[in-house]
């Protein structure tokens, strides 16, 4: 009985943990003085502290770099035109992430598959 309560509890921290992943695709929308545009990601979790991705918009697509994560919290870059911005994020429930950079701040949302 011992033996199946202990998987039991393990299976269900395992399901806990991945509900908290923010692999997958999000999309948001950031509004500029030149109107707004659709902004989406792809993030990607590889080791356990490192976050990979690309980050498309209507003008094209740069891959994440410096990603990090850390629990619901992560930190990543991206460079474009000559300039690099770095912005952090946060994992509010498995359907909302919250961005915030030098520009403002973004809400994401899951894309459903």
């Amino acid at each position: 009985m011992k033996y199946i309560f202990s998987l039991l509890l393990i299976f269900g921290c395992l399901k806990i943990n991945a509900q908290n992943s923010i692999d997958g695709n999000w999309k948001g929308t950031r509004e500029t003085p030149n109107g707004t545009f659709e902004v989406s990601y792809s993030f990607k979790v590889t080791a356990d502290t490192v976050l990979t991705g690309t980050w498309k918009t209507q003008f094209g697509e740069t891959k994440l770099e410096k990603g990090k994560i850390n629990g619901k919290k992560f930190s990543y870059s991206i460079s474009f035109n000559d300039m690099t911005i770095a912005s952090t994020g946060e994992l509010i429930n498995e359907n909302e992430i919250i961005i915030k950079n030098e520009r403002g701040e973004m809400k994401l949302t899951r894309v459903k598959e």
